[in-house]
């Protein structure tokens, strides 16, 4: 059965292919492959016409959210998919999820056709009633790795690379490309955990010089679209 809610600490380190190697022939003492093990993840992101979620979590308050469609495959209309509602508080993340088919979730969320009368689509009604005008503001894909511990199923590493989006074809039945937001040779791996992290884990990172960092996918979008405003402004003045 897939897992609904999760509430969890998630840790962010930027690190290159080769560490990323070197890491995956030690996961193998402590952790197995993931279910979605090996996948490129496709993501609609929600958010008003003039990125109210997105503008709010990137000047990092104590409480942030995100809504979004995702699947880890190119999908048809009736295909499964994952509508999820992801909030942050003083850095705990807590996300909730409701598997729906994929034309139920656009009518869901783009028509707001409650489909069910269950608890977690009705917290997601309610964020759709509280904005009021989201809408499919952008396609974000990534290739990614997945790891769950052995023994703690609520440790997980994750590894992403490959990491595109686009503002136009906001559609999961479309193939994944756009523009990349982390040089080809940079990884982005995920830390999640609801306890500390293992002493292998501190001590790989220790002897690479890899240290935590800030970085949403999401928000290195939104700041990489207003770079582009900027620049055609600046041509339009010259």
């Amino acid at each position: 059965m897939n897992k609904k809610v999760f509430k969890r600490n998630e840790l962010k380190y930027i690190i290159t292919l080769q560490q990323m190697n070197r890491l995956i022939e030690i996961l193998g003492l402590y952790m197995n492959e993931d279910k979605y093990f090996k996948s490129t993840i496709r993501n609609i992101y929600y958010d008003t016409p003039n990125f109210l979620l997105i503008r709010t979590s990137i000047e990092k308050p104590d409480y942030k959210e995100k809504l979004r469609i995702r699947s880890y495959k190119t999908v048809d209309s009736d295909d499964d998919v994952f509508v999820e509602l992801k909030k942050k508080y003083k850095k705990v993340v807590y996300k909730r999820r409701e598997v729906l088919p994929y034309n139920v979730a656009r009518l869901f969320l783009d028509k707001n056709v409650l489909p069910n009368e269950l608890q977690i689509t009705k917290e997601i009604a309610y964020t759709l009633k509280y904005y009021k005008d989201l809408k499919p503001a952008i396609f974000l894909s990534y290739d990614r790795l997945a790891y769950i511990g052995k023994e703690d199923l609520d440790f997980r590493i994750t590894f992403d690379k490959n990491i595109m989006w686009r503002d136009y074809d906001i559609d999961l039945t479309k193939d994944a490309y756009g523009n990349l937001i982390l040089p080809s040779d940079s990884v982005l791996m995920e830390v999640k955990t609801v306890m500390g992290l293992p002493r292998w884990l501190l001590d790989f990172l220790g002897e690479n010089n890899i240290y935590k960092q800030s970085f949403s996918k999401y928000g290195n979008v939104y700041k990489e679209m207003l770079n582009k405003e900027k620049e055609k402004e600046e041509i339009n003045y010259a």
